[in-house]
């Protein structure tokens, strides 16, 4: 293993077999999201996205290359069946195009620059840390012990070498783990029956976000009118757009389906592990906050489901 973090053997996290409530699951994933989810709206992801030659008048150009990367130079379908709840030609749009900009291992190496420096902008002296290399050794002890089987994009990830600076590292398994229990969630979605528009149409139903919000996922007016009527016809959905209670059960077992699904990483650490690394990842997660580059309203439903 390279790195200058401690191993999962001296982070004292390894053996443990006590169980983790769903709660500290979900907990974990609404800290460890924000972390992530810098690279898609930070200046410096931009500036990095700019000098391979995307475009940066809107994220899309540099988001698709940025989360498809570790997957290699793939085409439409295969990507679209990653991101699932984006509209295909969307994904097909701004991929197909990407890798004629730069290949996946120039994107690597942009990313990763984007991290380092978005998170000295925003962490400051604390990427220095005890603290956080801690908090580092901690996730990137759960990632590494990911069942990554069947989860596309985590294990993708998880193949990369590990970067040597503890906050980079701690952004890399917060990677890992978000890209673990999205793909996790696309199988709750499929054993519920939601196809890539409907899932979204019935967590809007639900409130987990705005129409509007879901509209930057790329569907039409016409598809997210279909699949609201197929919804309507399962008695998930009223006329109106919002959830009838079979519609609010459904997706409370999707999100229920989707925790456990995410659960083993942070069952192999151990409950102790969980929760200490959930009181140090506090401080990260306000420094992501509050600084102002994320978005208020996302489609991830954090803290409304």
């Amino acid at each position: 293993m390279s790195g200058n973090v401690e191993s999962p053997t001296s982070a004292g996290v390894a053996g443990e077999s006590d169980a983790v409530e769903p709660g500290r699951v979900r907990q974990l994933w609404h800290l460890l999201e924000p972390l992530h989810a810098l690279l898609y709206y930070a200046p410096e992801a931009f500036e990095e996205a700019a000098a391979l030659g995307y475009g940066i008048g809107e994220r899309w150009p540099s988001y698709f290359p940025y989360r498809a990367a570790p997957l290699g130079a793939v085409g439409g379908e295969r990507a679209a069946s990653a991101f699932y709840s984006f509209s295909p030609r969307m994904v097909a749009e701004h991929i197909v195009p990407a890798w004629r900009v730069a290949r996946p291992e120039a994107v690597l190496k942009a990313r990763e620059r984007a991290v380092d420096r978005v998170y000295r902008s925003i962490l400051s002296d604390r990427v220095d840390s005890p603290e956080l290399a801690r908090a580092a050794a901690l996730a990137r002890h759960a990632a590494e012990v990911a069942n990554t089987a069947d989860r596309p994009l985590a294990a993708a990830n998880a193949e990369l070498p590990w970067p040597r600076a503890p906050h980079q590292q701690l952004w890399h398994a917060a990677t890992i783990l978000r890209e673990h229990r999205g793909d996790g969630h696309l199988a709750a979605l499929l054993v519920a029956g939601l196809d890539p528009v409907e899932s979204l149409v019935s967590f809007a139903a639900i409130g987990a976000a705005s129409v509007e919000r879901f509209e930057s996922r790329g569907w039409t007016s016409q598809e997210w009118a279909a699949a609201r009527d197929r919804l309507v016809a399962r008695g998930l959905v009223n006329q109106d757009g919002t959830a009838t209670e079979a519609g609010r059960e459904l997706r409370r077992r999707v999100e229920q389906h989707t925790d456990e699904l995410a659960a083993q990483p942070w069952l192999a650490s151990g409950p102790a592990a969980a929760a200490e690394l959930a009181d140090l990842l506090g401080e990260f997660w306000v420094a992501a906050l509050s600084s102002g580059l994320l978005p208020s309203e996302t489609t991830l439903g954090i803290g409304k489901v």
